[in-house]
């Protein structure tokens, strides 16, 4: 028990450090964005600028969210609050489509009252510059965060790396304007960028919305269903009902047992903590188990005195 509160003290202790560097980067890299639409004008580098506002205040958000996601169950919350990761991925979601519709404005306002661009050269290295911290830091904020089975720090990263896309496509635009004289290959960069922003923003709508759901995840049923035939069948145990959701960092496992008319309290106890341990482990992250024991000769009987509950698996025979 005392390892595994070391551990989750590490595992916290690591998601607010990332947390604080990606903030930290993050303002960092607002103000290199902002010197080069300074001394550019440029409407894709202001697009691109605006989207790293957006980044910052969703970053201090999703800070909020990862503390409030640590703190443990009350009596408000027995569930704990880790499912606040979701609403954090959400509003990252919902912050980047915004940011994405500003981008277009601005950049059809621009083309429209003339186009004005200097300096691109000194522009395009900045933002250079910017993409490559981005990319170093969104891929390892994501990795962490699948690493930690942290939701709010993958999603962070993947706003980190769509950043860093949208510079190299600033970067592409500001070189081809150099190269070929025609300034508006910038806003229609800007537009295109924008365009790819919406669509990964309302990628990370989609994956908040399932969580809040509890959507069904193929790949955790999977493992579940790999590890009852493993460890419960062996033993004689029967299972159905099978239900599990993922509030964050914890997956919540239900399922029913079936046994043997006569099987004593204490062996039919024993075996059901075997199984819920082996699902604790087989499941490569934080795990609640609960399970329910019964007669496998009178189940049927007491399931029909109620109403069916939905669920991801039929009876094992």
């Amino acid at each position: 028990m005392r390892g595994d509160t070391h551990n989750e003290a590490a595992v916290e202790a690591a998601q607010r450090g990332a947390m604080k560097l990606s903030l930290a980067l993050g303002v960092m890299i607002l103000v290199i964005k902002s010197l080069a639409y300074g001394i550019t004008g440029s409407p894709a580098i202001l697009s691109d600028a605006i989207e790293s506002i957006v980044h910052v205040v969703a970053v201090g958000f999703a800070t909020w969210s990862l503390w409030l996601s640590q703190r443990p169950a009350d009596r408000n919350h027995p569930y704990g609050h880790e499912k606040v990761s979701y609403f954090s991925a959400g509003m990252e979601g919902t912050l980047i489509a915004v940011a994405a519709v500003v981008i277009i404005v601005q950049a059809q306002a621009k083309w429209r009252s003339g186009l004005q661009i200097e300096r691109l050269g000194s522009g395009a290295i900045l933002i250079a510059l910017a993409a490559l911290i981005n990319g170093a830091l969104g891929a390892w904020l994501i990795w962490t965060g699948k690493r930690l089975g942290s939701l709010i720090l993958e999603s962070n990263g993947r706003h980190v790396l769509t950043d860093c896309v949208t510079s190299v496509g600033v970067v592409i635009g500001l070189s081809l304007a150099l190269v070929t004289g025609w300034l508006p290959f910038d806003p229609i960069v800007a537009i295109l960028v924008a365009l790819n922003i919406i669509w990964s923003g309302f990628s990370l709508l989609r994956r908040s919305v399932g969580g809040l759901m509890d959507e069904v995840n193929p790949e955790t049923e999977e493992r579940i269903e790999r590890i009852l035939e493993r460890v419960a069948r062996p033993i004689g145990v029967r299972w159905h009902r099978v239900r599990y959701r993922n509030s964050g960092r914890t997956t919540w496992v239900e399922l029913h047992l079936l046994f043997p008319r006569g099987t004593p309290i204490e062996s039919a106890h024993a075996r059901a903590t075997e199984v819920e341990a082996a699902i604790r482990d087989g499941l490569g992250s934080r795990a609640e188990v609960i399970t329910h024991l019964e007669s496998a000769e009178d189940h049927d009987l007491d399931h029909d005195s109620a109403a069916a509950a939905p669920t991801h698996r039929e009876a094992r025979s």
